[in-house]
């Protein structure tokens, strides 16, 4: 019998660290990532279940299902509940401790469904294979700019005809004024959700060299060269949005 994963409070940033580093995807991260998540993106859950609708409406016979950037298998998790049972899900993660929590919650889900949790650094190389559905959810911008547009070739190449790419992500505005605006709400949405002022300052700056984050405008042109289709965004919430991409 599986362990039961206990959702522990993200305290990462909570005292005072005399040099930041950069933000990493540890074994403390992965702990308390569950919380860290769902109290600093807004809408969160909501995310989850519009991405497993779109998921369950576009995925096809016989194909996979990948989830890149899986983390601790919440959108799989998700997914399940609504897409055939003798669906094939990859969940891929640069970060091994990321995926033991991911392979826990999944049993404690219940999965029966055929899984496969591969470890691949996204910067580098993944191996997509008859796709209906691949999802990138809040993961693309951490992957390092020079590589991204590699890595939607390479989605698009592992899709079947008239498969999709679903792609979460954290936005600039498209006017630095709106910009300046869109981060003061954000910041103001983990006060709300009881992040001190100190942890907002230090995670920043842990984040500056690691999540560089596109335009929208700039995601869309990003998907459009590399071949997909129609682009539709999906969510929009100040400087977070949600674009689902099909292949012709």
């Amino acid at each position: 019998m599986a362990s039961e994963v206990k959702i522990e409070k993200d305290e990462v940033f909570k005292d005072e660290i005399n040099k930041v580093s950069d933000f990493k995807f540890s074994a403390n991260v992965a702990n308390v990532f569950d919380d860290m998540v769902n109290r600093s993106v807004p809408f969160y859950g909501e995310m989850q279940r519009m991405t497993a609708e779109l998921a369950a409406d576009f995925v096809q016979p016989g194909t996979n299902v990948y989830d890149l950037g899986c983390s601790t298998g919440t959108t799989m998790i998700g997914m399940n509940t609504i897409i055939p049972p003798d669906i094939r899900f990859v969940g891929v993660d640069d970060a091994v401790e990321m995926l033991e929590k991911c392979d826990i919650k999944l049993k404690e889900a219940g999965f029966e469904r055929p899984y496969d949790l591969q470890v691949a650094d996204l910067n580098v190389n993944v191996d997509i294979q008859n796709a209906s559905v691949v999802v990138l959810c809040l993961t693309l911008q951490f992957v390092r700019p020079i590589f991204r547009e590699k890595l939607v070739k390479t989605i698009l190449n592992g899709l079947v005809p008239g498969g999709v790419l679903i792609l979460v992500e954290k936005i600039l505005a498209e006017d630095s004024v709106f910009n300046r605006e869109f981060i003061k709400y954000y910041y103001n949405h983990k006060r709300r959700n009881n992040y001190s002022e100190l942890e907002i300052s230090q995670k920043r700056e842990a984040l500056e060299n690691v999540l560089i984050p596109y335009k929208l405008s700039e995601n869309i042109h990003m998907l459009r060269d590399a071949g997909f289709g129609h682009c539709e965004v999906f969510f929009k919430w100040y400087n977070f949005s949600g674009l689902i991409a099909v292949k012709k």
